[in-house]
């Protein structure tokens, strides 16, 4: 077997008759690429950036421009960019009008920064359990969370899987509540053909190095409502508005 041929049923039995540890052929001989990826494209983009004297996104339009792209690339109408997920996070929760004793039900597995994104706003995260095959939020525990301080969902999609979004749509709805999604770790993932970030009021990404698109560090609210991303881009900016207000 080709040392650099996938691994698939029809030739695990085959030709691997001893794993690499025990002294079998290793599946890979080449390192790994290095993460992240990057190159002369990378250097003269930041090289440009640096040479233009606009190193601000109030005065430059290198980020009004990704906002505009990045949204575009995930379905959604707005982007606004911020410092990273969980500012990301905190500005959405902000935006849904999210305050003290309001309660965000919140999966129990997932990275801190969703819990501790509820805290910022002075809520109160209130976990719920997650399907054993996913690690999702499960739907059905859901509903038994809900208590009359409940102002919003905030599904997580983990390693680029996505949550059952028909579900988590059809509780908010019933209930009044919010929705904001945590897409950390799911850019360029879809749900029924759209992109996550866009399925509910809200979307949080990260662009932090480990993520699949990364700048380092970095994040993105996104929307389709023009009230939410004024509201968002009102928090980012410590209270103005686009219009000058």
């Amino acid at each position: 077997m080709d040392a650099e041929q996938p691994v698939t049923p029809g030739n695990v039995s085959h030709g691997l008759e001893r794993l690499a540890i025990d002294g079998g052929a290793p599946v890979r001989t080449r390192p790994f690429p290095e993460w992240p990826v990057h190159g002369d494209a990378e250097r003269e983009a930041v090289d440009g950036v640096v040479r233009s004297g606009d190193w601000g996104s109030t005065t430059g339009d290198e980020v009004n421009q990704f906002e505009r792209e990045f949204a575009t690339f995930q379905g959604a109408r707005h982007a606004v960019a911020v410092t990273n997920g969980t500012v990301a996070l905190t500005v959405a929760l902000r935006a849904c009008g999210i305050g003290p004793g309001d309660e965000v039900l919140v999966p129990s597995y997932t990275f801190i920064a969703s819990a501790t994104s509820v805290l910022l706003t002075g809520g109160v995260p209130v976990f719920v359990d997650v399907l054993p095959d996913s690690l999702l939020i499960d739907p059905e525990r859901v509903k038994p969370a809900l208590s009359s301080r409940t102002r919003a969902i905030m599904p997580v999609h983990l390693s680029g899987r996505c949550c059952d979004m028909d579900a988590i749509g059809a509780i908010a709805q019933e209930h009044g509540l919010r929705v904001v999604e945590d897409a950390a770790q799911a850019v360029g993932t879809a749900w029924r053909g759209r992109g996550v970030g866009s399925l509910g009021d809200m979307g949080a990404m990260s662009f932090q190095s480990s993520k699949s698109l990364t700048a380092g560090e970095g994040g993105t609210v996104l929307t389709d409502s023009d009230d939410l991303s004024e509201a968002a881009w009102s928090t980012r900016n410590v209270g103005r508005r686009r219009q000058g207000g």
